[in-house]
């Protein structure tokens, strides 16, 4: 085709807009947009948001929701097993306020008998399936027992959601209670191992030279004394209770994140963007303020994540093995330690807390690999 003989009316000459030829695209992002959008996209990560938000939200309003006291206590009442209306109507569901045990007897009677005299009641209130029955010779006879304690214990019309512990008490207001406690617990020792954390490190490195020297001097010492002892220590000076425990495991906590931020620091600090600052001559505070935290704040808040439930596990620890909370005080570990001495009999009493702490744990480990994920540079699309 001959390219003299084409129209003019066929082409259009191509507008140049000066304030739209390097228009970009998309908004731009900072860092942190990039991190909280990679962070929201993990479906993982928020489910365990999700979950802890819940767990927060009934350790705050769960004690108030029935009328039974943290430590209203009542013998007559103790070790009943849970009932919740209208999950008490589905068989399946081990909420209708009955507990099964199998008997052995050499007889189906001697066997009734045991089961009797083993829930310490009368013979009405107990259903007795029979599993084998011998000849009367042989020790032979078993049978399936269920036993209707609220029946027994004129309580037709009273739910203990969770049960009783030992002493009569609600475990659902005490569970929600010592979940409250054990998370304060663990927050407040890990907000202060982070401020302490992050100051000892960050002037460590800051300053470098002797200073540095002897600062890790110090943390090589504390290191080198197990924390037990020092647990211990604080223990008995300063009484059981929730102030011994959170000063106990400040002493040795903030050791992990001084040493962390340090490293950072020390990678940092002589990089060109810190040189330059300096170099305009931005104060000491101004270059650890608005360069050198911004920029170590993933790993912080990373770490931080993962000190929150071994604060929890330490806690309920010390309560488990008796060094914690005094009772009548609720904790996680204080309730795990009641319900494992009753675990064969009343198993109820260890499920419930012992659920709870796990999905704690398990649920801030999960959050702290998503926020790893999200503060990592590679992962962000």
């Amino acid at each position: 085709m001959d390219q003299n003989k084409l129209s003019k009316d066929m082409f259009e000459p191509l507008e140049h807009k000066e304030d739209t030829s390097e228009k970009i695209a998309r908004p731009s992002r900072s860092f942190m947009q990039d991190a909280t959008r990679t962070f929201v996209r993990n479906i993982a990560a928020m489910f365990a948001l999700t979950v802890l938000v819940v767990i927060s939200v009934m350790s705050i309003i769960g004690p108030s929701m029935n009328e039974f006291g943290y430590d209203d206590q009542d013998l007559t009442r103790a070790k009943i097993p849970p009932r919740i209306p209208v999950l008490e109507n589905i068989s399946w569901l081990p909420f209708d306020g009955t507990m099964t045990e199998t008997f052995q007897g050499t007889n189906v009677e001697d066997a009734t008998a045991k089961a009797i005299m083993r829930f310490k009641t009368e013979e009405e209130f107990v259903d007795v399936k029979v599993l084998n029955e011998g000849n009367g010779t042989r020790n032979s006879a078993e049978v399936d027992v269920t036993y209707h304690s609220y029946q027994a214990l004129g309580l037709d019309d009273t739910y203990f959601w969770l049960g009783t512990d030992n002493l009569g008490r609600d475990q659902w207001t005490r569970l929600w209670k010592g979940t409250r406690v054990s998370m304060i617990i663990a927050l407040a020792a890990a907000a202060i191992d982070l401020v302490i954390g992050v100051a000892y490190g960050g002037i460590s490195a800051y300053l470098g030279g002797r200073v540095d020297n002897i600062m890790q001097r110090i943390i090589e010492i504390l290191v080198g004394i197990p924390n037990l002892v020092v647990i211990l220590l604080m223990i008995i000076i300063l009484q059981p209770g929730i102030v011994s425990l959170i000063v106990a495991m400040i002493i040795t906590g903030w050791i992990g994140m001084a040493r962390i931020v340090r490293g950072e620091v020390l990678k940092l600090k002589n990089q060109e963007f810190v040189l330059a600052s300096r170099t305009l001559g931005a104060s000491t505070g101004r270059i650890i303020t608005k360069h050198l935290l911004p920029n170590i704040s993933g790993i912080i808040i990373i770490n931080t994540m993962f000190t929150i439930p071994s604060a929890i596990f330490t806690e309920a620890f010390l309560s488990f093995i008796g060094l914690g909370l005094v009772p009548p005080e609720a904790s996680l570990g204080t309730l795990i330690n009641t319900g494992f001495d009753n675990l064969r009999t009343y198993p109820y009493m260890f499920i419930y807390p012992a659920a709870v702490i796990s999905l704690i744990m398990i649920a801030f480990n999960i959050m702290a690999d998503g926020l790893r994920d999200a503060f990592d540079p590679k992962m962000h699309k």
